[in-house]
């Protein structure tokens, strides 16, 4: 077994890719299981020649996980998916792959597996993303004792799918629903003020994709980490309208903040959830029905020994390109 062999599982995706770049900088061979070699080329020029290497692998499959495995020192596995399509759906990816990936990582003699969870998967039962992401990390547990948890809370970056999208809607849309928040205003007679968004909505402690990926890598150079569960979250929390908020304030956009109750976004969600990507699901109303912050006696990043980044501190540098131009009569006579 070479000890510089890692194995990522989901290694193409928004996570794997800055994970990858970091095991490749810090010297380890990486191989990364991929059903299509044209999805992973993008990662080779991360490494000198041959250090990255694609394998192909089907995670349906038992021989095929034990050919991406074998011989490795390490494996992560990062599969998730956040919406079903056919056989693309959570049991499969969250709950049979990683038990499956975790079975064969104990059978080949892998040393160190990390798993890849989602944070407050343990507090909302109505979800099926959360209750499939705990049924995962059980089986994980059950097949490989010694497996590294990570819980982290929504991840943002250059690539992501939460500040990113919603930027792009603000460009179309003058209106921005706050998802949770009450249909009708609540007066407080005694101040004579006019609540429309209640507490914000849903919180969140969003947590900087480098940052993950930098504790991903730390636990091939830890030892005191074997076995551990980590909830990962930013240095703040935000409620979904204060997130909004701090989103605009970036790319210094306008746009009207709608409060938008449960089921009317559950509505919504069911006509929604059949775009070819949804913007949003039955499921992930539910999921937003419990906060997603980490627990106050939860092992983080001070245990691991990492400062994580704040929004304001690295979301400008990808934002940025959302903002109007600042005299648009100007750029429309140039254009």
């Amino acid at each position: 077994m070479d000890r510089r062999i890692i194995t990522v599982f989901g290694g193409t995706g928004f996570v794997g890719r800055h994970i990858v770049k970091r095991l490749l900088d810090r010297g380890y061979i990486v191989r990364v299981p991929t059903r299509n070699f044209e999805h992973a080329k993008f990662l080779k020029p991360m490494g000198y020649l041959g250090q990255m290497v694609p394998v192909h692998c089907d995670v349906r499959v038992e021989g095929s996980v034990r050919k991406a495995v074998e011989g490795a020192h390490g494996v992560i596995n990062l599969l998730g998916i956040l919406y079903e399509r056919g056989s693309r759906n959570f049991m499969n990816i969250h709950v049979l792959a990683a038990k499956r990936i975790a079975e064969e990582s104990k059978a080949c003699g892998v040393k160190t597996l990390l798993h890849m969870s989602a944070l407050g998967v343990d507090k909302n039962p109505h979800a099926l993303y959360a209750t499939s992401k705990l049924a995962g990390e059980k089986a994980v547990r059950k097949a490989f004792p010694g497996a590294v948890i990570f819980r982290p809370s929504v991840i943002f970056g250059p690539e992501d799918n939460f500040l990113n999208q919603f930027a792009t809607l603000a460009r179309y849309s003058p209106v921005l629903p706050v998802i949770g928040t009450p249909a009708l205003p609540k007066v407080n007679l005694g101040e004579g003020e006019i609540d429309l968004f209640g507490d914000g909505g849903p919180k969140f402690q969003p947590v900087y994709v480098a940052d993950v990926a930098e504790a991903f890598v730390a636990a091939f150079e830890k030892t005191d980490m074997t076995g551990k569960t980590y909830e990962l979250g930013g240095p703040e929390v935000y409620s979904f309208k204060a997130l909004l908020e701090e989103m605009l304030a970036i790319t210094r956009q306008k746009a009207w903040l709608m409060p938008l109750p449960f089921w009317l976004a559950s509505i919504k969600a069911f006509f929604l959830q059949f775009l070819p990507k949804p913007l949003l699901t039955p499921d992930q109303v539910r999921l937003l029905k419990s906060d997603n912050v980490v627990g106050k006696k939860a092992a983080g990043f001070a245990d691991i020994g990492i400062t994580p980044n704040s929004i304001p501190a690295i979301a400008p540098s990808y934002l940025k390109r959302f903002r109007p131009p600042r005299n648009r009569g100007e750029f429309r006579r140039f254009v």
